[in-house]
C-alpha cells in the first residue's frame, strides 16, 4: 500500500469504521474499499460525495488522499479526527477563544443608543438561527463530535456580526441567548477534547451572556456545566458551591423545564464523590421528578437535554462511586437495557466492568470491558478512555490474570484527547 493510500484507510479507520461498514455505507462491495486502500482502484466522481461525508472531509481533502502527494494544508488527515490537537489545530483553537472573547465583549458592552435601534432593519444580516438550532442535533448524533467544530466556528463569526449591528433590546437578548447556547456547545467540544480550562471558559462566558440575556435556565445550564468540569477533574469540593448557585438560579427560571431536576442529578454526583450517602439519595430523588413533567416540553434537545432517560446509569455510577455495588447493580442493568449512544453505552459497560471487580469476578470484568473497548475503536471521543481509566485503578489486584493485563494495556493505550 502506498502512503497516499494509507493515508485514506487511516482516515477510514479513524472515523470507526471498518472496511465493510464502509462498503456497506457506500452501497459498494466490500472488495471495493480494498481495492481503493491498495492503490489499485479509485472512487468514481459520483461516488466522492458520498465517501467525502462519511470520512468527515471536503471533497479537495478528499482529492488530496487520493492523490500522490499530501498538500500542506490537508497535513493531519490521517490522524483520528483533530479539529482541537496539533499545531495548526491550536491555531483554531485559539482563533475561537479569540471570537468567544469578542463576541463576549459585545454581550457585555451596553445596549445601543435608541437611535441606532431605529435604523433600518433590512440592513441586519441573517443570524444563521436554522444552521444554529441544528448543531446541538448533529452534536449529539456524531460519534465523534469534532465533526460540528467548523460549523460552531462559522456561527461565531456570524453572531460576533450580529451583536455589532443595531438592534433593538427584545433582538439583543436573543442574540445574547443565542450566544449562551452556541458557548456551551463550544464548551462541550473543548471538554470532549479533554480541553477541561477551555471548557469552563466557555461556561462561564455562557453564564455571562445568559445573565444579560435575562434566561435564569440557561445560565442555570452553564453553571451546571461548570461544575462538571470539577467534578470531572475530582474536585468535587469546588464543584458544590456552583451546583448551588445553578439550583437557586433553576428556581428562578421556568417550572416546566427541566433544568432545576439536571441540576439535582449533578449535585447527586458531587455528593456520591464525598461519600454522602443520604444527600445523595435526596438529590436522586429530587431529579426524579423530572418525570412528572410533560416530557415533550420539558427540554429542547440543545443546552437543555435533561429528560430523566439517563437517571438509571447515572444512579448506578453514583452508588458505585460510594462503594455500594449491592445498589449499583439493578440500574445498571436496567439502564443497559434502554436504547443508549455509544458514549452512554460505554459508560455503562465500563461501570458494570468496576462492578465484576469489587466481586473479584474476572469474567465479568472481561464481558464488559471487551465489549466497551469495541465502542471505543468506533468512536475518537477522549471520553472513553478516561471512563475506563476508571476501571484500571480497580483491576489492580486482579492482574496476575493474564486476561486482566491484557485489558490493561489496551485501555492504556485508548486516546484521551480525541
Amino acid at each position: 500500500m502506498t502512503s497516499r493510500r494509507k493515508r485514506f484507510a487511516e482516515r477510514r479507520a479513524a472515523r470507526g469504521y471498518s472496511q465493510e461498514e464502509c462498503a456497506e455505507a457506500l452501497s459498494v462491495a466490500a472488495s471495493t474499499v480494498v481495492r481503493w486502500e491498495s492503490g489499485r482502484a479509485t472512487p468514481r466522481p459520483h461516488q466522492r460525495p458520498k465517501l467525502a461525508a462519511l470520512l468527515g472531509v471536503t471533497l479537495p481533502e478528499l482529492e488530496a488522499l487520493l492523490s500522490d502527494e499530501q498538500p500542506a494544508e490537508t497535513a493531519g488527515l490521517s490522524a483520528a479526527p483533530s479539529l482541537l490537537h496539533g499545531d495548526d489545530d491550536d491555531m483554531k483553537r485559539r482563533e475561537v477563544l479569540g471570537l468567544l472573547a469578542v463576541t463576549g465583549a459585545l454581550v457585555a458592552l451596553p445596549d445601543p443608543c435608541e437611535a441606532a435601534r431605529g435604523r433600518a432593519a433590512s440592513t441586519r444580516s441573517d443570524t444563521g438561527e436554522a444552521l444554529h438550532r441544528s448543531l446541538w442535533q448533529v452534536y449529539a448524533l456524531s460519534d465523534s463530535k469534532q465533526v460540528v467544530f467548523p460549523a460552531v466556528r462559522a456561527q461565531l463569526d456570524v453572531l460576533a456580526k450580529g451583536l455589532t449591528e443595531p438592534r433593538t433590546a427584545a433582538e439583543r437578548s436573543r442574540l445574547c441567548r443565542m450566544a449562551a447556547d452556541l458557548y456551551q456547545l463550544v464548551g462541550e467540544l473543548f471538554f470532549d477534547a479533554n480541553r477541561y480550562t477551555d471548557a469552563a471558559q466557555c461556561y462561564t462566558l455562557a453564564a455571562n451572556a445568559a445573565y444579560t440575556g435575562g434566561d435564569h435556565d440557561l445560565w442555570a445550564c452553564a453553571m451546571t456545566r461548570h461544575a462538571y468540569v470539577e467534578l470531572y477533574a475530582r474536585r468535587a469540593h469546588a464543584a458544590q458551591p456552583l451546583l448551588d448557585a445553578a439550583f437557586r438560579i433553576a428556581r428562578r427560571g421556568d417550572d416546566t423545564l427541566s433544568t432545576r431536576h439536571w441540576v439535582a442529578a449533578v449535585q447527586a454526583q458531587a455528593y456520591a464523590a464525598v461519600g454522602e450517602l443520604d444527600a445523595c439519595n435526596r438529590a436522586l430523588d429530587e431529579a426524579e421528578k423530572v418525570h412528572a413533567l410533560d416530557g415533550a416540553h420539558s427540554h429542547n434537545g440543545g443546552w437543555l437535554r435533561f429528560d430523566g432517560s439517563r437517571l438509571s446509569e447515572e444512579r448506578g455510577a453514583c452508588y458505585l462511586q460510594l462503594g455500594r455495588p449491592d445498589l449499583a447493580e439493578e440500574a445498571l442493568t436496567a439502564a443497559l437495557a434502554q436504547p443508549l449512544s455509544l458514549r452512554r453505552r460505554a459508560a455503562v459497560l465500563s461501570d458494570l466492568a468496576v462492578l465484576g471487580a469489587y466481586r473479584r469476578d474476572i469474567d465479568q470484568v472481561v464481558h464488559y470491558a471487551e465489549q466497551a473497548l469495541g465502542l471505543a475503536d468506533r468512536s475518537h471521543s477522549g471520553f472513553i478512555g478516561k471512563k475506563l481509566d476508571g476501571l484500571r485503578g480497580r483491576i489492580a489486584p486482579l492482574m496476575s490474570d493474564d486476561r486482566v493485563s491484557t485489558l490493561d494495556h489496551r485501555i492504556a493505550a485508548l486516546p484521551r484527547t480525541a
